[in-house]
């Protein structure tokens, strides 16, 4: 049986705690508090809870944190993030390659018999369920417009 999220962050910060592990711990503490709230504020749907997306928008909390410290020159803060973002990557779906994505891109386009652009909302739902996770929000916008414009101009 497979763990999900939220237990292995529970699991992996027992053991940071027992290997003395501050810096591990004290990220997992961090990451698993947003899931636990992600998880509360989903109780009145609970079909909307994704922890998986709940990790991932802590991550790009943290890396526009580590961008911002870096241009107000304390990289000692900046160090600080970039320790707790090296921790959450543990916990994310490895990313889908561009060529991956571009193919789940095209198949959905196919299997829903989209015909052009104005089709998106109409992929974009089914495009995200296929990825499950493995890509950031932007990158499927990307990979469906260019889908449907190559079925437009193909058509």
């Amino acid at each position: 049986m497979e763990l999900t999220v939220r237990q292995r962050l529970e699991s992996d910060m027992k053991d940071a705690m027992r290997a003395g592990d501050a810096q591990t711990r004290d990220a997992i503490r961090y990451i698993l508090s947003a899931v636990k709230n992600a998880e509360i504020d989903a109780r009145t749907n609970p079909a909307s809870f994704d922890a998986v997306a709940t990790v991932r928008k802590v991550g790009k909390q943290l890396a526009d944190a580590i961008e911002q410290y870096r241009a107000a020159g304390r990289d000692d803060l900046a160090a600080k993030e970039q320790a707790q973002l090296d921790v959450l990557q543990r916990y994310l779906p490895v990313e889908l390659s561009d060529t991956d994505l571009a193919a789940l891109a095209d198949e959905v386009v196919r299997e829903i018999g989209a015909a052009g652009p104005k089709d998106m909302g109409k992929v974009m739902p089914a495009l995200i369920a296929k990825v499950q996770g493995r890509a950031a929000g932007g990158r499927i916008s990307g990979a469906a417009k260019d889908a449907l414009a190559r079925i437009a101009s193909a058509g």
